[in-house]
């Protein structure tokens, strides 16, 4: 079960009630659980970024000498990802006196004003009308429109119009535009009115500091403001020219409405060098909360461990996100033909023609916080540092850090833990020559509320999250938890704790209500530099058969872990010295390799080789054909059970959260399909082969990537084609609608993958409303479908993201041509569109190309092989001559092998069999 705390909202504005009604004042954490990875989903996915990595962490603990509660009733949350940028786009370019300056994106509203005074306040100790003034919207389908103006600016090259850029956050444009002037020596004159606002009483001072976030603010240069215009239009991004920069070195703005000048100050004023903060802070001791172990059974470890938030099944917030879009993820957390959510790091290719690319992880462990602020400020940057360790990495010196800070700062002794732990992890870093170039904090983490007339606060742990960022040598060689089944194969644990199994901070401790009393500890930062050099080492000369990291939840759920992902049980043989719970679940950094026996001299030799201690390394475990996990340390049992009940544990979690959040009936489904031990999971069958590529002729005909606001899946949709030996072209709506493209250019047309109109209800009918119902365009395109050689792909997008089992069906579809009876994974990124038919005719008179199959081969009734529930599992239809078809999957996400989660071994192609529905389209037109 999970245990949830209430949390109680701070008093409301007296108008809330008037304007609202009276809410319910307690709030659980189990709501946040359960509501708040919605929102971080939606963003992800109306924006277009794949969600590939983060944790999940929930905390509740009382300081016996201090009745402090440490916890998350403020919850953490972590976004970020890994760009790319060419070098001429690093550095901003001067910006001289007269460039335009420019507001791009949504209007301001009277909404996330002050939060960033908001921020630097504990819940509770800030006036409750600034809370509620201090929350900031989101928008991200504006977002995405200014991300395409950006996009097309930079493509630019040289005529790149935009000469410097600046996000809008904390402090809204009274921030953003004089930092941005400032960078060059620069002033600027201001005009207030011309900053697009949705609220005609918003004060001055409301327009200029109010934190609407998808906004940015940028200097143009003079000759190229057309041009900007015109992108801008294109992609319907609003946008403003508020002023201009000047010589000055000063700010003025400038209100027409009231014909006064608001602020008109020195920039060197507002921007000049900041007194250095000074704090006087005390450390506090601390009495640990013992764990004895003497009362606890392996077995009630085991049952309550897998099945805390932070160890266990993470599915219930990694199937809403969509995981594909780009087309250039390699490894997200699905692992292995049964997509168990179990993968170290986040992989992603730098273009869709070659092999290398990019690496992401995160480590954390906030609750050895408690114990000693230092030893987990290690921790975490060790944990990012073994987790990425799973990508083919040249050297660790290629890694680079952000370090997220969170802290209760003015509370006793955290200002201390806070400076202790950074000056560790500074040691740390110099010690093995890495870099943290980047990071954010929040300072804040402190809640305080009233119950019955209590005064009542919780403060969250000194929490680091540490993100590494690396180059990928090489995407095909990502390490993977899945568990080979191999009798012949061994394990071996990497230890870097020695031995000594410290508890405290652990899942364990936490989940038996204690802290414990010594925590783990990064005793030996070289042998961390060993770890990461033996396994790129192992991973390059293919001795590496499965790796995993040990971390929350220790040992027993790092093996538990490979054992879901393999479908595979164990024999797990614990070293002699010292207690089983200890090595079954202390957290101290580490990894298990899984190689072949007859390689276990020349690996341990390597091991050596690369600097690692004898001490550290054990063989302890060897896979089994029982479908258990059975341990024993010497010649004494010490836990026995089967790996498919223990899976029902480990999942019983998300299941729960599922069931509260989606449809319990659905959540239901997906948890028996887990718990079929005979599942023989994902398959590709394909016994034809992939069409061979075009006869060269120089030809490449014109294909029309089509797209309205909010697509996303256009790039890769245009990878696809452009392979095939299409000449793709980027073609907005408001291209066809200005004149500017014109459909008899196109032999082919495609409506990729988005969230079009945000996604709202009915999107796709307004997408068709703005044909039908504008004459000159519902002619082009029925012109166009009219053609004899004219052809379209229709491919949806949406928020439930797996790779599911398709058959394709005999049709009349030229795109599937020669594929018939093949059954092969794909992925999926949708929860709508299901099919209905009207009748009994209508369904006998459709052409369908593709269905959803569940792993034996059948039509998908049930939930998650059939994602929405279409009846039969149809997915896909073509018109009656074959030239118009139509699917929700997106086989452009999956046409090379590496874009696949999972790829069964022997299947030796770059290419996968999807590539033949764009070869097909290519032979067929000629």
């Amino acid at each position: 079960g999970i245990t949830v705390s209430k949390l109680r909202l701070p008093d409301l504005p007296k108008h809330w009630e008037e304007d609202h009604g009276r809410p319910d004042r307690n709030v659980y954490a189990l709501d946040i659980m359960v509501e708040g990875p919605i929102g971080a989903a939606s963003d992800n996915n109306e924006f277009g970024r794949p969600a590939l990595g983060g944790y999940f962490r929930t905390y509740e603990q009382c300081d016996p000498d201090s009745g402090t509660v440490y916890g998350y009733h403020k919850p953490v949350m972590l976004a970020g990802g890994y760009g790319v940028i060419r070098s001429p786009h690093v550095n901003k370019r001067e910006i001289q006196p007269g460039a335009p300056l420019i507001v791009l994106g949504g209007p301001a509203m009277l909404i996330g004003l002050g939060g960033g005074a908001a921020s630097s306040m504990a819940s509770g100790e800030s006036d409750a009308e600034l809370d509620f003034a201090s929350v900031q919207r989101d928008n991200p389908e504006i977002q995405r429109r200014c991300q395409e103006v950006i996009d097309r600016c930079w493509a630019l090259g040289e005529a790149n119009p935009v000469l410097s850029i600046h996000d809008v956050g904390a402090g809204g444009l009274s921030n953003a535009l004089p930092e941005l002037v400032h960078g060059s020596g620069r002033g600027a004159t201001l005009r207030l009115r011309d900053i697009p606002s949705d609220d005609p009483a918003l004060s001055p001072m409301e327009i200029w500091c109010n934190e609407a976030q998808e906004r940015y603010v940028l200097a143009v240069h003079p000759d190229r403001l057309e041009g900007f215009q015109r992108l801008c239009e294109r992609e319907r991004a609003p946008f403003a020219v508020i002023g201009a920069a000047d010589g000055s070195g000063n700010l003025r703005l400038d209100d027409a409405l009231f014909d006064t000048t608001p602020i008109a100050m020195p920039l060197e004023m507002l921007l000049g060098k900041p007194p250095r903060l000074h704090r006087d802070v005390t450390h506090r001791p601390r009495r640990p909360l013992p764990l004895s172990m003497a009362d606890i059974s392996v077995a009630e470890s085991v049952r309550r461990v897998l099945q805390l938030p932070a160890v266990a099944d993470k599915r219930f917030l990694i199937t809403i996100g969509d995981r594909s879009v780009s087309g250039l993820v390699v490894r997200d957390p699905m692992v292995g033909p049964w997509q168990t959510p179990v993968a170290d790091c986040a992989v992603t290719a730098a273009a869709f023609d070659g092999f290398t690319g990019e690496a992401m992880a995160v480590g954390e462990r906030p609750p050895v916080a408690v114990l000693d602020p230092a030893a987990s400020g290690r921790l975490a940057l060790a944990e990012a540092v073994t987790n990425i360790a799973a990508a083919r990495i040249l050297h660790l010196a290629d890694l680079a850090f952000s370090a997220n800070w969170m802290a209760a700062c003015g509370r006793p002794g955290e200002d201390a833990d806070l400076y202790q732990a950074v000056e560790a992890v500074t040691a740390l870093c110099r010690e093995l020559d890495l870099c943290i170039p980047v990071g954010k904090d929040s300072l804040s983490m402190h809640t305080m509320w009233r119950d019955s007339g209590v005064d009542r606060s919780v403060i969250a742990p000194l929490t680091l999250n540490v993100t590494a960022f690396a180059p990928v040598a090489d995407v095909r060689r990502c390490l993977t938890p899945q568990l080979q089944q191999l009798p012949d194969s061994l394990l071996i644990l990497v230890d870097l704790g020695g031995g000594q199994n410290r508890l405290g901070g652990s899942a364990l401790a936490q989940v038996f209500n204690a802290v414990g009393e010594t925590p783990p500890d990064l005793d030996e930062p070289n042998q961390l530099a060993a770890l990461f050099a033996a396994v790129q080492l192992l991973n390059e000369t293919g001795h590496l058969l499965a790796y995993h990291d040990r971390s929350d939840g220790g040992l027993l759920a790092c093996l538990a872990e490979m054992a879901f992902a393999g479908r595979c049980g164990l024999d797990i043989d614990l070293p002699d010295a010292g207690p089983a719970l200890g090595w079954l679940f202390s957290e101290e950094p580490g990894a298990v390799l899984q190689i072949r026996a007859e390689h276990q001299d020349e690996v341990m030799t390597a091991l050596a080789g690369c600097g690692l201690d004898s001490t550290h390394l054990h063989v302890i475990a060897r896979p089994n054909a029982d479908l258990t996990l059975d341990i024993r340390q010497g010649e004494k049992p010490v836990y026995s059970n089967g790996v498919m009940d223990l899976h029902a544990l480990w999942s019983s979690t998300t299941r729960q959260l599922q069931s509260l959040r989606d449809n319990p009936a659905c959540a239901e489904e997906e948890y028996r399909s887990l718990l079929d031990a005979d599942d023989p999971g994902l398959t590709l069958n394909f016994t034809g082969d992939i069409p061979a590529p075009y006869v060269a002729t120089g030809a490449r005909p014109a294909l029309a990537i089509l797209r309205e606001q909010g697509v996303n899946g256009q790039v890769e949709m245009a990878a696809a084609f452009d392979r095939a030996g299409f000449e793709c072209v980027d073609v907005h709506m408001n291209d066809l609608l200005d004149d500017t493209a014109d459909l008899a250019a196109f032999h082919g047309i495609v409506a990729c993958g988005g969230f079009s109109y945000g996604d709202v209800l009915g999107a796709g009918g307004g997408w068709a409303g703005s044909i039908l119902y504008t004459r000159r365009l519902r002619e082009a395109f029925q012109a166009f479908f009219q053609r004899g050689d004219t052809f379209g792909l229709g491919v949806c997008n949406g928020c439930q993201a797996r790779l599911v089992m398709t058959e394709v069906l005999d049709s009349p579809s030229f795109l599937t041509a020669g594929m018939a009876g093949a059954r092969l994974p794909i992925v999926v990124a949708h929860g709508e569109g299901q099919a209905r038919f009207g009748d009994e005719a209508a369904a006998r008179n459709a052409r369908p190309v593709l269905r959803y199959i569940d792993n034996r081969g059948g039509a998908a009734e049930t939930y998650p092989a059939n994602p929405n529930g279409s009846p039969k599992g149809l997915t896909g239809f073509t018109s009656d001559d074959g030239r118009f078809t139509i699917m929700m999957p997106h086989p452009e996400r999956v046409f090379l092998r590496t874009q696949l989660s999972w790829c069964p071994p022997e299947w030796r192609h770059e290419e996968s069999p999807w590539l033949g529905l764009f070869r097909n389209a290519r032979n067929w037109v000629g």
